[in-house]
């Protein structure tokens, strides 16, 4: 928990009204994984769609410390982006109570049925976790016409917000970035994670 953030994205959206058009200022919420720390900057692991028409970004550590970050990249097409934050934006006080989350690189080592836990910040509401196995893998997922492959798909659960958010083994090591369910009437059980290990080149880049 203490390298899983919660991400709010404050963002601008227009709608057509009688007299015209108006904007108004929106949040939505979403998860990140602390994954490299050097001598400037703490750098998280999200999903592109957490962090997409932002106006501003904020992160929030397990100590409840909220402080503002920026994005150094995203990847629209694989659903990733990677944020900032300055060390010299965090106390010293959370800088102890958080950590760099251990990633499990290795996938000859899962397999269907094992164990897995998710963290996240579900409804915004800050962290919570989930268990569950894994339900399959090598699976596919289209959203919003946008087809995803060689996804874990998960029984553990996932909700808004949990987007962006880590799927961890039994060791506690990262195995997947969690980004999608299927929530149509009827299913139950159906999320989905990208594996760390498919995108680590993408996200390191």
């Amino acid at each position: 928990m203490p390298s899983i953030v919660a991400i709010t994205n404050t963002g601008t959206v227009s709608y057509q009204t009688f007299w015209g058009t108006q904007q108004q200022q929106s949040e939505s919420a979403g998860s990140g994984i602390i994954i490299k720390q050097d001598s400037k900057y703490l750098y998280i692991a999200t999903n592109n769609h957490v962090v997409a028409d932002a106006d501003s970004l904020k992160v929030q550590f397990v100590d409840n410390e909220t402080v503002e970050c920026k994005v150094q990249g995203t990847d629209a097409s694989d659903d990733l982006a990677v944020v900032k934050v300055a060390l010299s934006d965090i106390k010293d006080s959370t800088l102890k109570e958080i950590k760099v989350a251990t990633v499990n690189e290795d996938t000859d080592t899962l397999e269907v049925g094992q164990g897995v836990i998710a963290i996240g910040n579900a409804l915004g509401e800050g962290q919570s976790v989930t268990n569950g196995i894994i339900s399959a893998m090598n699976r596919s997922i289209t959203v919003n016409n946008v087809t995803f492959d060689g996804l874990f798909m998960t029984n553990a659960a996932i909700n808004s917000g949990n987007s962006g958010g880590a799927l961890l083994n039994a060791d506690g090591r990262v195995i997947g970035i969690n980004f999608a369910k299927t929530s149509e009437d009827g299913v139950e059980g159906m999320a989905y994670s990208i594996p760390v290990s498919n995108v680590k080149d993408l996200i390191n880049s």
